[in-house]
């Protein structure tokens, strides 16, 4: 509850922002008001179809401005149904500001579901499910469903649950619901399995940087590597 407070804080704030500089907009178009250069910056970067500077400051990157909004839409969409119905089946990655806040809250939930256990001894792990988004119909008795997420430099077997060589010409693979829980162990992972990096955004730098979901492979982890294969949260 605390994680979706903090979320539906920053999400008011864009709103408010996007509100404010359309009014301002229509203002100084009419004359009404002196057009600054905030204003300015944002009337030619919409008619550029790119996100203003300042909308973006204080929300998230994306290539178009169409982009952006059906994202700003999408987000408010999860944000209210969670709000007012209920927490979700699943949760969209792509929606949240600071999804490393979420998996760290549900960390923290399922410790304190647990008598004895330390929230430093807890890690995170996760099982990537056959079931797609459409398929779940409740949620896991601990922990969290994930879904969005897509597969760069590999394909996914469904039928097997494993990495696979890329499909000719299909450059990113939707992956099936993650299953993120936590386990009372700081023990090193299986070295068979690969450990996918997963990124908020294409452009994979520390600052879009999640975590990593662990996936089976038939090879080597180290051919998955070489191939830099990894799972973003957007591919837009």
């Amino acid at each position: 509850n605390i994680f979706l407070r903090q979320e539906i804080d920053r999400m008011q704030r864009v709103i408010t922002l996007v509100r404010i500089t359309l009014t301002d907009l229509k203002l100084a178009i009419e004359g009404t008001i002196i057009m600054s250069e905030n204003l300015r910056d944002a009337l030619d970067n919409m008619f550029d179809a790119r996100v203003p500077a300042l909308w973006r400051k204080v929300s998230w990157e994306s290539s178009t401005l169409g982009f952006w909004f059906t994202e700003l839409l999408e987000r408010n969409t999860q944000f209210s149904s969670w709000l007012f119905d209920g927490r979700p089946n699943t949760f969209w990655m792509t929606g949240f500001f600071n999804p490393q806040g979420f998996l760290t809250a549900m960390r923290q939930e399922v410790t304190r579901a647990h008598k004895g256990w330390a929230l430093d001894g807890v890690t995170l792990h996760n099982e990537i499910l056959k079931q797609m988004k459409e398929d779940i119909t409740s949620p896991p008795a601990e922990g969290v469903y994930i879904y969005g997420l897509f597969l760069d430099g590999a394909s996914w077997d469904r039928k097997n649950c494993r990495l696979a060589e890329p499909q000719p010409k299909v450059l990113f693979t939707m992956l099936p619901v993650v299953h993120m829980f936590a386990v009372n162990s700081t023990a090193p992972k299986d070295p068979k399995l690969y450990q996918c990096p997963t990124y908020k955004k294409p452009c994979r730098t520390d600052l879009t940087y999640i975590t990593f979901i662990l996936m089976k492979t038939v090879q080597s982890p180290d051919h998955w590597i070489l191939r830099g294969v990894a799972a973003l949260c957007d591919i837009k």
